[in-house]
């Protein structure tokens, strides 16, 4: 009996110390729960953090994978592309220029899908070696314009060019003045772009062979060398008539075109002796390649010769400080946008 008191006494030490030492690993456990309990946050956010930094850029590669490339500005583009070359690829040399068929706008137009507002087009493959505001000095002459238009426009997207078309109108029935409509032309042209080269023009002159390049050389250059009218031969070695291209340093140069030659003649003389007068020479295409057609028409009203005109030539070199752009008054009257050109009315004043 005693025996077994006393192993009853044993187990009962033993369960006893077994429960202590359970209590004690709990207390233990509990405290030490306690303390590092406020590290564990913090702890799980780092574990976790990579994992989300994982996830956005999982998602950012995937977004820039499936997005579709952004718009690059003109700026960005024209850096991407090459400048077009000296000699365009799609020019075709000779012409044929007939004016028997008559010619709608609406035309041209359809012809011409590439051009936007205003007779502006850029090349779309390459950068154009210049931007060439087109300058047409006009009055009563919609016909001839539209031929103009109608052959001009694919001959200088052929030649590559970034250019504008602007037409100058002299507004009323007082005598014409063509060389101050070019001022105007120029110094319109100017407000809309920031053009580096002008081609004066008459509205009557159509290019026989598209390798005559509308734009600017380093002297001024006379493209209308050889016209059907002078048959095919230069008139004279100082004629700077029909059309003729110069940069906006060779225009300033010589202080651009006189203001005061009212009626026909004698502007294409002054011109030529400014360019003389500031030390530059007259560059020209060869004969075969300066060919040109001018469309046959009476002379216009309000257009005599001009009375004055050689006392004025004779005198270029002292007028032509006072008498030019830096004198160029005028008003504009309209502006109209279409597709093929920018006309603009002009309000020249009177002799």
């Amino acid at each position: 009996m005693r025996d077994a008191n006393g192993n009853f006494s044993l187990l009962h030490r033993t369960c006893s110390l077994v429960v202590l030492l359970c209590f004690l690993h709990i207390s233990v456990t509990l405290i030490y729960y306690v303390r590092n309990s406020d590290s564990r946050p913090t702890f799980l956010q780092n574990q976790q953090t990579p994992q989300i930094h994982r996830k956005l850029n999982e998602q950012k590669v995937s977004t820039e994978e499936t997005s579709p490339p952004s718009v690059s500005n003109g700026t960005e583009t024209e850096r991407k592309m090459e400048t077009c070359p000296d000699n365009p690829p799609k020019l075709v040399g000779p012409l044929r220029v007939e004016f028997s068929d008559p010619v709608t706008l609406d035309l041209v137009r359809e012809q011409n899908p590439a051009l936007q507002p205003g007779g502006r087009f850029k090349p779309e493959d390459c950068i154009a070696q210049q931007k060439v505001a087109m300058i047409i000095p006009f009055r009563s002459r919609d016909e001839h314009l539209k031929f103009w238009l109608y052959y001009m426009h694919p001959i200088l997207q052929r030649q590559q060019l970034d250019y504008g078309v602007y037409v100058i109108i002299q507004d009323g029935d007082e005598t014409f003045n063509r060389a101050k409509l070019l001022n105007i032309g120029y110094a319109e042209a100017l407000k809309e772009y920031d053009y580096q080269c002008f081609v004066f023009s008459d509205v009557d002159l159509i290019p026989m062979d598209d390798r005559n390049i509308y734009k600017c050389f380093n002297q001024p250059r006379h493209l209308s060398v050889s016209m059907d009218k002078f048959g095919f031969r230069l008139p004279y070695t100082q004629y700077f008539g029909g059309v003729s291209s110069l940069s906006k340093e060779q225009f300033l140069k010589i202080n651009g075109f006189p203001n005061k030659y009212w009626g026909w003649g004698g502007e294409d003389d002054d011109i030529f002796n400014r360019i003389s007068a500031k030390g530059m020479s007259i560059s020209r295409p060869d004969a075969l390649i300066g060919r040109c057609r001018m469309i046959r028409h009476d002379r216009d009203k309000q257009n005599d010769p001009n009375p004055q005109r050689f006392d004025r030539i004779a005198h270029t070199r002292h007028t032509m400080s006072k008498d030019g752009i830096n004198s160029l008054s005028y008003k504009v009257v309209n502006v109209e946008k279409d597709q093929l050109f920018t006309k603009i009315t002009v309000n020249v004043g009177k002799p």
